[in-house]
């Protein structure tokens, strides 16, 4: 029953020309998840999420463990891995392993183990301020190693290219927003924040063209009014930039273009270091290609 199921679910995925065969590296699979999530079961989608949510799980534990943590059953783990291509659970966590060997996350590594000890010493206001801290260092380590210049150079095209730049963030992704917004007006470059103030979010975003273009914001739990303005908004064709924390989150899977700044801590307050140094990062790069489209930079 077991490899009839999987089976099934692995010719309905490549029927869709989802995938060919299975990937070699993480990257390689992050993409191929997110590529054929639609077309996976309820089941499986939750094992998605947990899979590319907790990488170093993946790499780490047993399937049981996995699957205790993911709520499925270990059955459905190995039906997964069959589903994306390989022949058992093993050799897909072996693609995790080689991540984790990689040092992707070799300094998230360090500071969980400086955790360790501090929740050991008990809880301060030193060990407060040198939580957010390393949490802040292990952020911007991760996107410095996950983010590319292509990405950076796409985003500044489309947001040079658009006649009026609209920022949408709400809840903690906010200051984000109102930053980008700060920020391009010292550029004197026509944008607009919709607040939602008097709950007229909605009607904010109507009146966004396809001339012009969306800088989205949304980290877990995504908000409901964000990600439906997104898919609506993709739907009538407007470009979307979208700085979120999975690819498999709504504002990604409905976008032009994606940066994704991953937490992996589950707490109460959550680090905005990362989503704001690209930020600045974005809006640094659109102010040197709109002084040299002005002919106040070097030639291009």
């Amino acid at each position: 029953m077991l490899n009839g199921e999987a089976n099934n679910a692995t010719n309905m995925v490549k029927d869709l020309n989802k995938l060919t065969m299975p990937p070699e590296t993480y990257e390689g699979l992050k993409n191929a998840i997110t590529e054929c999530y639609s077309a996976l079961s309820k089941q499986l989608q939750q094992i998605a999420r947990y899979s590319l949510e907790n990488p170093n799980d993946l790499a780490l534990e047993t399937v049981t463990t996995i699957a205790s943590r993911a709520e499925v059953q270990p059955s459905a783990m190995v039906r997964f891995a069959q589903t994306m291509g390989y022949d058992g659970f093993s050799t897909m966590q072996q693609v995790f392993r080689t991540r984790l060997m990689e040092g992707a996350s070799s300094y998230r590594e360090r500071i969980r183990n400086l955790k360790k000890v501090r929740s050991q010493q008990g809880i301060d206001a030193d060990s407060v301020l040198h939580g957010f801290v390393d949490d802040g260092i292990a952020s911007l380590e991760h996107m410095y190693d996950t983010i590319s210049s292509d990405q950076i150079t796409r985003a500044v095209k489309i947001l040079a290219d658009a006649e009026e730049i609209y920022l949408l963030a709400q809840g903690r992704a906010f200051p984000v927003a109102f930053y980008i917004g700060y920020a391009l007006g010292r550029l004197d470059k026509k944008c607009r924040i919709l607040d939602g103030v008097g709950g007229l979010l909605q009607q904010q975003a109507r009146q966004a063209s396809t001339r012009d273009a969306f800088i989205a914001v949304s980290f877990k739990p995504y908000t409901p009014s964000v990600a439906d303005i997104v898919t609506s908004k993709n739907e009538n064709g407007v470009p979307i930039i979208s700085i979120t924390d999975s690819p498999l989150s709504p504002l990604a899977m409905n976008s032009s273009l994606t940066f994704e700044v991953s937490e992996n801590e589950d707490k109460a307050f959550r680090s905005l270091v990362a989503p704001v140094c690209l930020a600045q990062t974005i809006v640094v790069a659109l102010g040197h290609k709109l002084a040299i489209g002005n002919g106040n930079g070097e030639g291009a």
